[in-house]
């Protein structure tokens, strides 16, 4: 097993109170797979790769309970320096805005030519060298050139390649991509997705992709983990989600994908809102929100039912959900 997150809690104190914005997460991947965790905003998705990279800040953040294992390894059990041996050659994370994530005022070559350097010991020269290479790997023209640019002489598609090309320096066996194709238009985001697909399996790398769109997964997950409220409502092989999700969390972020067939109706969109961490309802976290919540949602939390011997639902009426 590449990657076992075991029961993670994280937890944020405010003034308002105790945020659970992780609750009990468990999820596995390995090696040459695709996971992707949907939600919406606020659901978990990315303090739960923070907690896995290891760069949540703590304060005001706390792990508050669980595991995380890499390659068998327990990672919150290391210290500072073995954290950053690992980041880069272990593990590495694909950011969601690329222009925030890279340095402004050095060149892309030079952030590149850096992992090199520090990892790898190598020449500034012979970094520099790399860094063409990885761009001309991730598809940006004119690479020798353009080695010398600053973010901002790049497009937004252009930045999320050098993000990319950053993630595999050190040829990494996981990859965390946190909404990499954010405020992208529709055709750089499949070519970014497209990419990402090919290079993870020229690598055989473990990817997490984190995005709130099903759309963007459809083609390039092997399985799909729906959170919501910091918990794992529901999990399954991405074909059994798109057929007939097992919950009504899960079937209200489907039906809020527009459709051709939608041309003129109103899009649908989810009742209410996301619940304030501080004060999760009893019960269901989703039953504010659910057209199938009785009396037993507002008072007993659903495990994870087992659908079948791949998939998982946290609903107490998951056979009426999948009925539609």
């Amino acid at each position: 097993m590449l990657l076992e997150v075991r029961d993670l809690h994280v937890e944020f104190h405010t003034r308002d109170g105790v945020a659970k914005a992780v609750n009990g997460v468990n999820y596995t991947v390995e090696a040459g797979e695709t996971l992707a965790v949907l939600g919406e905003s606020g659901s978990g998705k990315s303090v739960t790769a923070q907690a896995v990279m290891g760069i949540l800040d703590i304060p005001p953040g706390k792990i508050a309970g669980g595991e995380i294992l890499f390659k068998g390894r327990d990672l919150l059990k290391l210290k500072e320096d073995e954290w950053r041996k690992l980041r880069g050659s272990g593990m590495a994370m694909i950011f969601q805005d690329a222009l925030s994530a890279l340095n402004p005022v050095l060149t892309v070559g030079d952030q590149l030519g850096e992992m090199f350097t520090v990892h790898r010991g190598m020449s500034r020269k012979d970094a520099r060298a790399k860094a063409v290479e990885l761009m001309d790997r991730v598809r940006i023209p004119a690479a020798r050139e353009r080695v010398r640019q600053y973010p901002h002489q790049f497009s937004g598609g252009m930045r999320q390649r050098i993000m990319i090309a950053m993630a595999l320096a050190l040829e990494p066996d996981l990859i965390i991509a946190d909404e990499p194709t954010t405020a992208l238009d529709v055709t750089v985001q499949a070519q970014v997705m497209e990419l990402l697909a090919e290079l993870q399996r020229e690598y055989n790398m473990g990817l997490i992709l984190i995005t709130h769109d099903l759309g963007v997964v459809a083609d390039v997950a092997d399985k799909i983990a729906v959170m919501y409220a910091g918990r794992i409502v529901e999990t399954a092989p991405v074909h059994d989600i798109y057929k007939a999700p097992a919950h009504p969390y899960t079937r209200g972020l489907l039906e809020s994908i527009p459709r051709l067939d939608q041309k003129g109706q109103e899009l649908y969109a989810i009742k209410g809102l996301p619940p304030n961490l501080t004060r999760i309802p009893p019960g269901c976290a989703f039953n504010p929100r659910c057209p199938l919540a009785r009396d037993v949602c507002r008072t007993d939390e659903p495990p994870l039912y087992e659908v079948s011997r791949t998939r998982r639902s946290a609903c107490h009426f998951w056979e009426e959900a999948l009925r539609g």
